[in-house]
């Protein structure tokens, strides 16, 4: 290959480089690889070719690879005494020549090949990367610009590294509205290498979306005296959250909540006005499933099944439809959080609780 082509190749690469954002060693590797399946095509060998790019000199080098034998029993890898002396006048038996090739004796069909590896090599480089930086940010949550909005669907099309991710019109807050723009944090619920590239599972209806917002509000929590046990949401109506204190004298609900509601507003506004209930995590069901039902006041709570997880819950007759909540949602959210199965039942005056609480 002449001087002049091979710049007008490198300067090729090299703006590549710049357009895509890539490492000028991994596209290098491809352009190489590429070439050596063009020349093993050309010239019908299936092993013994081999392509090096010399960055002091700009130059690639690409060269067939074979070994000195008495007899020849591989064309493509081996070479007679008297065939070396043709490269090398020093050449031995056992020794491994070098033989040059010019890369512009390849043939159209050759080259043709040499750019659609370039082109798979370069898709198959920005895929890695891309999924290499999503992958750090699974489970957790990040901000994307709002690219488009279909008109028919509500789905939306997010700007993410690089790339574009889709929110679809399930995974929003209902009764949330976006413009384009917009940028909105998401919550990455899983990174799936596929053959046609990273497939980014995107949400704000998650729960740990909630858990992430709260992780970053929470100083306590980032720093591991507060734990968040557990966790339920019906997204854009109510978020139910189990919180615990490593240290006494760390009130755990009360460090989420922040001082005069400061922290669990700024959640709350981030979430479109959704309610969120925390309450505290207890080892004792009793305790724990009775402070699960907030905001209704419980008068008792008694185990029926421990293995099964089944209990009772006795409210006063005026919280019967607070604990149950809309719908069933209050309980709902309380069976998710805790684990337990819960029959609630109203306190007429004459039931006599068996476990106060």
């Amino acid at each position: 290959m002449a001087k002049e082509k091979k710049e007008r190749f490198i300067d090729v690469i090299n703006a590549l480089v710049k357009e895509k954002g890539i490492s000028a060693d991994a596209l290098m590797e491809k352009v190489c690889n590429a070439i050596v399946v063009a020349a093993r095509r050309e010239f019908g060998v299936k092993d013994g070719i081999f392509c090096e790019y010399d960055y002091d000199t700009d130059q690639i080098n690409i060269y067939m690879q074979k070994t000195v034998v008495e007899e020849v029993e591989d064309p493509g890898l081996e070479m007679t005494l008297e065939e070396a002396f043709a490269h090398r006048v020093d050449a031995k038996l056992g020794d491994v020549i070098r033989i040059p090739m010019q890369v512009s004796n390849l043939g159209r069909i050759a080259a043709q090949t040499v750019k659609h590896v370039i082109r798979q090599g370069i898709r198959e480089i920005e895929h890695a990367q891309v999924l290499e930086k999503v992958q750090g940010s699974k489970q957790d949550i990040v901000t994307a610009k709002v690219t488009n909005i279909d008109p028919k669907t509500g789905d939306l099309t997010l700007a993410l590294e690089k790339g574009e991710v889709m929110l679809p019109k399930k995974e929003q807050i209902p009764g949330e509205t976006f413009t384009v723009g917009q940028f909105v944090k998401i919550y990455i619920v899983d990174v799936k290498d596929t053959e046609k590239g990273p497939k980014i599972l995107i949400s704000r209806t998650h729960a740990d979306f909630v858990k992430r917002m709260f992780e970053a509000e929470v100083p306590e929590i980032e720093e591991g005296i507060v734990e968040i046990r557990s966790i339920s949401r019906e997204a854009g109506s109510r978020t139910k959250m189990a919180v615990y204190s490593k240290d006494a004298n760390v009130d755990p609900v009360g460090a989420c909540i922040g001082q005069r509601g400061a922290r669990v507003n700024a959640i709350i506004q981030g979430l479109g006005g959704e309610k969120i209930d925390i309450v505290r995590y207890s080892e004792d069901p009793k305790e724990y499933v009775g402070a699960a039902l907030a905001p209704a006041e419980v008068i008792a709570v008694e185990v029926i099944d421990a293995e099964n997880k089944t209990c009772q819950v006795i409210v006063p007759e005026n919280q019967l439809s607070l604990a149950i909540g809309n719908k069933g949602q209050n309980a709902r959210l309380a069976v998710k959080l805790t684990g337990w199965k819960i029959d609630i039942k109203a306190y007429f005056g004459e039931y006599q609780p068996m476990i106060q609480l």
